[in-house]
């Protein structure tokens, strides 16, 4: 038991509005997967990525979607990718340079997610792989998505209207006919070592609009890969604060364990999951007091307080200040 493999919400959305553009019961198929049924204003929240997988493998054949992940990815843009993501992106001062730093916060996106790139005769193959989701199916529905992006981010500096010479799928998986027309000069594989797409070596050297990177951009920032099963929860937990939270049991399941050592795990950090969850809890609320305009009351409600007065109180609490208070104070100084 080391973390539980999350996804961004963002890379959920696409899926869910597919869903709901075509009558499906959307938020039932959500809460059989237990994923968050309200998702737009939860974008960079986090959300159990195998369950996500479950939920479009689910969505597809019982709403006889075709190329599900196709169509999902079809909706994403270079926008989509965390802010922090793009910056970096956006400061490098060529396509090669941007690459490695992908390849490097990747996890960004994927708490499980490896990149990396590897020199084919007069191209660069860029890869993508979730760590420890060897043998399980379905994955195409991702590996849509681990690919779409590379694409985006090499548009960045090629132009708009680029696409790879080869698109492959770790994933024993074939296209439709419908989704290859889309990419006419585009061959596909499948059964990969790894996902990858293909870009000319010769692009390595373009530039970005953006000349340079301020060097205090990294400062203080900890590699993302680095996260146990503690930093996989506090990144999760928010997602689902204002529709009740997975019990202990449904964390173990996800990460794979026994409640025993879940809980074990915890102790051994000095936590119980109930001081995690109110950690959880007041944290979203910071962030909504500082960043935001909701009012109180909705704040103590999408930070999972069902009573303002209860939400007041164990604010207060942690902070030693009212909500109010605190947003005040944030804002004046």
């Amino acid at each position: 038991m080391s973390r539980i493999p999350i996804t961004r919400c963002q890379f959920l959305i696409p899926f869910a509005s597919i869903c709901d553009e075509i009558g499906a019961p959307t938020a039932a198929l959500l809460e059989k997967f237990r994923l968050p049924t309200s998702l737009e204003e939860k974008a960079d929240d986090f959300v159990p990525l195998l369950r996500a997988v479950d939920f479009a493998d689910r969505a597809q054949r019982s709403q006889g979607i075709v190329d599900f992940g196709f169509q999902a990815a079809n909706r994403l843009q270079f926008c989509h990718l965390s802010a922090k993501l793009r910056a970096i992106i956006g400061y490098s001062p060529t396509l090669f340079i941007a690459l490695q730093h992908v390849c490097k916060w990747a996890t960004l996106e994927d708490n499980v997610l490896n990149m990396w790139l590897e020199r084919a005769d007069d191209h660069i193959k860029i890869c993508s792989k979730l760590i420890g989701t060897s043998g399980i199916a379905h994955l195409e529905h991702s590996q849509w998505l681990q690919n779409i992006f590379p694409i985006h981010i090499v548009r960045q500096f090629a132009g708009p209207e680029w696409e790879p010479a080869t698109i492959a799928f770790e994933a024993h998986y074939s296209p439709s006919m419908e989704t290859r027309s889309r990419w006419p000069n585009t061959r596909f594989l499948s059964g990969q070592l790894a996902s990858w797409i293909e870009v000319p070596f010769s692009f390595m050297g373009l530039s970005s609009s953006v000349s340079e990177m301020p060097l205090e951009f990294f400062a203080g920032d900890a590699d993302p890969a680095e996260g146990d099963i503690i930093n996989s929860l506090k990144l999760m937990l928010p997602s689902y604060l204002d529709e009740g939270v997975p019990t202990v049991a449904e964390i173990a399941e996800m990460a794979g364990t026994s409640v025993r050592s879940l809980q074990r795990k915890l102790s051994v950090a000095g936590l119980t999951y109930s001081e995690l969850l109110e950690a959880a809890r007041f944290e979203k609320a910071v962030r909504l007091l500082r960043a935001t305009d909701v009012k109180v009351i909705e704040v103590a409600f999408a930070s999972g307080y069902a009573d303002p007065a209860h939400f007041t109180r164990a604010f207060r609490r942690m902070s030693g200040t009212t909500p109010r208070r605190f947003r005040h104070e944030a804002r004046s100084g």
